[in-house]
């Protein structure tokens, strides 16, 4: 299969905080794009954009050539793709399945089996870089599956992110965002403590956060949560309910490679903390509350 917008249909299952923006890409790029999401509302900017709206994952999954998938947790993954009128059973030969939802890698390899007795290629491909990185096509693109399908879609990788590389096998992807995950976990601790820290002794934690953030201490998180948090900006560029899915998975997988986290099991219990008190809608961030 050839690449190009003239040839190429994409559908795009899941228009949420970051998949809105990776789907305007796409359709940007000149892509005829078929999107479907649970409510139509969250497409309307792309359909006044040209996009083709599907009333289901089955109208969509029999129509299009690449499949992109970018949803909230694991069992919503298993839904579309096994469930009854899913996209393993309403894919056409050759089509391409690529989820960029960050999900279970025994679940991707589950994907990439099923889809190949079909004839299907498929990869795992979750994101790093938040809702900036989706807007600004800057993301990070973790992905698992066979070098082949990989070089295919290349292309549409480069209209969504900037660091694009093959990890592996099926599921090398998804372990790749775990480590990843934990990473991101433990190294929020450390920002909110920072700036915590900062502000009780009396410094001004924005002039704080321009010396220690371009230092030796300097990190995506520092410098980019750093100022929301400083200025009490807490919507989410990323959900605290689908974190503490992330650091789950993470932390399951751990246990099942015989991996001691102890640094993503306290930060696991403190965001279940949030969430048990109301904050899981809230972004990532507003883990600097506990500090204040």
């Amino acid at each position: 299969m050839d690449i190009e917008p003239e040839k190429t249909i994409i559908g795009f299952i899941g228009l949420g905080v970051m998949g809105k923006s990776m789907a305007g890409h796409i359709l940007d790029a000149g892509f005829e794009l078929h999107v479907y999401t649970r409510t139509k509302k969250s497409g309307e900017t792309l359909l006044a954009q040209g996009a083709v709206w599907e009333n289901s994952v089955s109208e969509l999954s029999g129509k299009c050539d690449i499949i992109i998938t970018i949803v909230g947790f694991p069992a919503d993954v298993e839904e579309i793709y096994f469930g009854k009128n899913g996209i393993l059973s309403q894919a056409k030969k050759e089509t391409i399945l690529i989820d960029m939802t960050t999900s279970s890698p025994d679940l991707a390899m589950k994907i990439y089996n099923k889809a190949k007795e079909k004839q299907i290629e498929s990869l795992d491909a979750p994101v790093s870089g938040g809702d900036l990185g989706a807007r600004n096509a800057t993301l990070s693109i973790m992905v698992g599956g066979d070098k082949k399908t990989f070089d295919k879609v290349f292309p549409i990788f480069k209209t969504l992110g900037k660091n694009i590389e093959l990890q592996g096998k099926a599921g090398a992807g998804q372990h790749t965002k775990m480590a990843n995950q934990i990473a991101l976990a433990t190294g929020m601790i450390g920002v909110c403590e920072s700036l915590a820290y900062a502000e009780k002794s009396g410094l001004d934690p924005e002039t704080v956060l321009k010396s220690i953030g371009q230092g030796a201490a300097g990190s995506w998180s520092l410098n980019n949560m750093g100022p929301r948090m400083i200025a009490g900006n807490f919507d989410p560029g990323f959900y605290i309910k689908h974190f503490i899915k992330d650091m789950n998975i993470a932390a399951e997988s751990s246990k099942s490679l015989g991996l001691a986290t102890p640094g993503l099991d306290l930060v696991l219990s403190l965001y279940k903390k949030m969430a048990d008190d109301g904050f899981e809608d809230y972004g990532t961030q507003a883990l600097y509350k506990l500090f204040k």
